[in-house]
């Protein structure tokens, strides 16, 4: 372990962050109380407009990037446009400095505005629940906080930033992927502010990727008591596909598959044309993407044949797997030995949920994506936030920025020291 040596304006940056827990507290309930579930664009334009207020003070460039298009299959799995909401983008450039971080946050939640869960408010003395308070508008206040902190302290300008918040997150970031590829491509580092792990504060390290995807079957209607040979089943093919893709589970080291929905058919005297098999793969291991995707291919083909059924595959590997190498594992050692010198006992675990962190790590990115608050029983109605966590993690994420700063070499070049 390295020991941190705090310079005199960073302990003074440190110190304001010490005064700012009523200040963070109160803007995290008040954002918490604006439904910006993934789909309900009027509510995550406004939260576009509370974050960039925000980000407006940090001295760099604000704009709002449009999603990329994306489409999916419907029910009846015809191809239907998703709309997504537009991503913030924040820039401040440092002339000659060895790094630029790219801090990442997301301001969509999992909760629609219909959901009944909308209104924070107190658990105990300590802990608030609400939706987002964890994941991750507290996140996204205690990323902010510490890009203050930096900012006032002599090492500034030594360090070049760059922020999204994109509006996408919880549904696999799918229309602002072009926009982490074209940041993450100029970046050094890459930091996301999900919540901790557990409500202790255990950081995410490897973490499995994520493919999700839509297979629609295309058979042939026929009446089931008059000539059902005529027919050609898509429910019967879109179950033994998804038994076949069930029977992927450790095919390979720690890859899951799960079939998780089947739409079609319709009166029962009908033989079903239509059905669309809805499926997740976790897989632990970078190399076993194409293994994955061929394999998948070759089922589709073979189920069509055998049924005599049009199958079209839609979706893919959303996120990468993110496997902890020693790249990774050199910034996870600066974050627990930033951690050392604020009195907080770093420690990290693998886990099988993905985020933006797997996204940046396959752009080719070291990164830490739990740096947010601590909480928990985050995508339910009893989310909640531990208060004090918003002041303790921005410290950290202030005190690493100031490391990054300080370096002369860049962190994504070989270790030379």
């Amino acid at each position: 372990m390295t020991i941190i040596d705090i310079s005199r304006d960073e302990a003074e940056a440190l110190a304001w962050i010490d005064t700012l827990g009523p200040t963070l507290l109160d803007r995290t309930l008040a954002w918490s109380a604006v439904n910006s579930g993934s789909f309900n664009l009027a509510g995550l334009g406004h939260m576009a407009e509370l974050i960039g207020g925000e980000m407006d003070r940090l001295g760099g460039t604000v704009e709002l990037r449009d999603p990329a298009p994306f489409a999916y299959p419907d029910a009846r799995g015809d191809l239907q446009p998703v709309k997504h909401g537009r991503n913030l983008h924040f820039r401040r450039d440092a002339a000659g400095a060895a790094n630029r971080v790219l801090l990442v946050g997301h301001m969509d939640t999992v909760f629609a505005a219909d959901h009944p869960f909308q209104t924070p408010g107190w658990i105990d003395e300590r802990t608030v629940r609400g939706p987002g308070v964890a994941d991750m508008k507290g996140g996204i206040i205690v990323m902010l906080t510490a890009i203050e902190a930096l900012s006032q302290t002599s090492l500034a300008d030594r360090l070049g930033i760059e922020v999204i918040v994109n509006a996408d997150e919880e549904v696999s970031s799918v229309g602002s992927e072009p926009l982490l590829a074209e940041v993450a491509g100029r970046c050094t580092v890459g930091l996301a502010y999900e919540p901790s792990a557990t409500p202790e504060g255990v950081l995410a390290g490897a973490r499995k990727g994520c493919a999700n995807f839509a297979a629609v079957i295309t058979g042939r209607a026929a009446h089931a008591g008059r000539n059902p040979q005529d027919g050609r089943n898509a429910i019967v093919a879109a179950a033994e596909l998804a038994g076949r893709i069930a029977g992927l589970t450790g095919a390979r080291p720690d890859l899951t598959a799960n079939p998780a929905r089947i739409d079609g058919g319709g009166p029962e005297n009908i033989v079903p044309d239509r059905a669309v098999l809805r499926f997740n793969v976790r897989l632990a291991n970078p190399a076993d993407q194409p293994w994955l995707l061929e394999t998948l291919n070759r089922l589709v083909d073979e189920i069509a044949v055998r049924h005599d059924v049009a199958i079209a595959l839609h979706g893919g590997i959303q996120r990468p797997p993110k496997p902890m190498d020693a790249h990774q594992q050199r910034l996870f050692d600066l974050v627990r030995d930033c951690g050392a010198a604020l009195d907080l006992d770093i420690a990290w675990r693998a886990t099988g949920g993905a985020c933006d962190g797997n996204n940046l790590a396959a752009h080719g990115l070291a990164v830490v994506d739990t740096l947010g608050v601590r909480g928990g029983a985050i995508h339910s109605d009893r989310e909640f936030l531990i208060v004090d966590s918003l002041v303790e993690r921005a410290k950290l994420s202030a005190l690493l920025l100031m490391r990054l700063a300080r370096m002369e070499q860049s962190f994504s070049a070989p270790r030379g020291e």
